[in-house]
């Protein structure tokens, strides 16, 4: 394999070519940060977050492939991913996770201690989720917690500082994130049956749609506190409004567990974020509070 080959093994194993990862990360991660300044944050800050959601979505996605080695191959989505596949060692993906854990520490090094500190648990819920769906019968709800770190980290960052506000924040998106992973999972409940894996949709069993629905519900409900809590105005709640409608498109596509169309509701979250996102930056430029 020459190198132009490799790195494109690598970027794929990465996960680079598909960023919805990435964007289901980085939303909730602005959402914190555009609350802890109440409104537009340190740009230095912003940046840095930025890229290291980018590094740590990206280990934690070799990490997900290194543990899943065995089980991939089984698995139709699956089976061509480079591990997989065998295009990628061991060595080589635990050399890459390593690579990039330490690329995205460094980033965060000219940020305060708080943030620091806070990485740790982070980089441990990142590169331990892989492998809780060998026993944990929600596995979503552990990355879920993952995903929703960025959370106080942005707080940290921006304001030396973890309020109450923080664990609301993270508690919604825990919700929002068992939401949109069930729907991923449920596109792999006939492999995983199979296989014998833990994920929420087989967990929820014959309610998994109704268990979506729900969790999205609990999400929206919690921004809604929130949006009380932090004195937040009609564009927040624009978005909010925005977002339950997509949620109610979402069901569509769920409702008779149709693998692909599953999958379509699953990469349609990104919109969610994003105009829950949208509401809040929105708000702050508009009432500045």
């Amino acid at each position: 394999m020459n190198i132009a080959d490799r790195i494109k093994t690598y970027a794929q194993l990465m996960r680079l070519d598909k960023p919805i990862g990435i964007l289901l990360l980085l939303w909730p991660m602005l959402w914190g940060l555009w609350f802890a300044a109440q409104g537009l944050p340190d740009w230095s800050i912003f940046i840095i977050f930025v890229l290291g959601t980018v590094l740590m979505r990206s280990a934690g996605c070799v990490i997900n492939d290194y543990a899943d080695r065995k089980i991939d191959p089984h698995v139709e989505r699956t089976k061509n991913r480079p591990m997989a596949a065998g295009r990628v060692s061991s060595k080589e993906a635990l050399l890459l996770a390593a690579g990039l854990s330490i690329c995205a520490f460094l980033l965060i090094l000219p940020l305060n201690q708080l943030t620091i500190l806070l990485s740790v648990p982070a980089l441990f819920l990142a590169a331990s989720y892989p492998f809780t769906k060998r026993f944990f019968a929600m596995p979503q709800a552990y990355l879920g917690i993952a995903f929703s770190f960025g959370i106080p980290m942005a707080f940290a960052a921006q304001t030396d500082s973890l309020p109450p506000i923080i664990w609301i924040l993270m508690l919604a998106n825990l919700f929002w994130v068992i939401a949109y992973d069930t729907e991923y999972a449920i596109v792999d409940k006939p492999d995983d049956l199979k296989i014998g894996i833990q994920t929420s949709a087989i967990t929820f069993g014959r309610f998994d749609v109704l268990g979506v629905m729900i969790c999205h519900a609990c999400f929206l409900a919690i921004m809604l506190i929130i949006g009380q809590m932090q004195q937040m105005n009609w564009a927040y709640y624009a978005g909010l409004v925005t977002a339950c409608g997509l949620i109610a498109y979402q069901y569509a596509l769920i409702r008779n567990r149709d693998r692909a169309l599953c999958f379509k509701a699953f990469l349609h979250n990104n919109w969610v974020g994003m105009v829950v996102f949208a509401g809040i930056a929105l708000d702050f430029l508009i009432f500045p509070h």
